[in-house]
């Protein structure tokens, strides 16, 4: 007898195809964030940590090891890039790139640490549904 896929079931996505979906997503927050106040905000925090749980979810199996990694690595590119290019946006007026990224990255550490949390816990949860078959969340009787 086959069941239902659950939530924790449905990711097929190759992890590549979820990099770059994720860079996407995030740069396309970071604009947008821009377009609404001029710089980096709580949105932006609040899109990330829901881009790295939907990530998780969207990820195949196979592929769990890589959007493990990609949360900070995500962020630090993502800043990386806007500190190259604007860095008054995610530091100070007189900051260089590097000293950007280190503010911007200090002050979204909230965010990248609930964010990868969450994504960690995302493909555990996962892990065990897979292993487990679906024992973890239903008991069938």
């Amino acid at each position: 007898m086959t069941h239902a896929r659950t939530l924790w079931e449905e990711g097929r996505e190759p992890g590549r195809q979820v990099v770059a979906l994720g860079v996407a997503a995030a740069l396309t927050v970071v604009v947008v964030d821009l377009l609404l106040g001029g710089h980096i905000s709580f949105f932006f925090d609040l899109c990330f940590v829901a881009l790295c749980v939907a990530l998780a979810l969207t990820v195949r199996p196979s592929d769990f090891f890589t959007v493990g990694v990609l949360p900070p690595l995500l962020m630090i590119g993502v800043f990386v890039l806007v500190g190259i290019s604007r860095p008054a946006v995610i530091g100070h007026p007189e900051d260089g790139a590097v000293q950007a990224v280190i503010t911007g990255l200090s002050e979204h550490s909230l965010a990248l640490v609930s964010g990868y949390v969450l994504c960690l816990a995302t493909l555990y949860v996962r892990q065990r549904v897979m292993r487990n078959g679906r024992g973890l969340l239903h008991h069938d009787a």
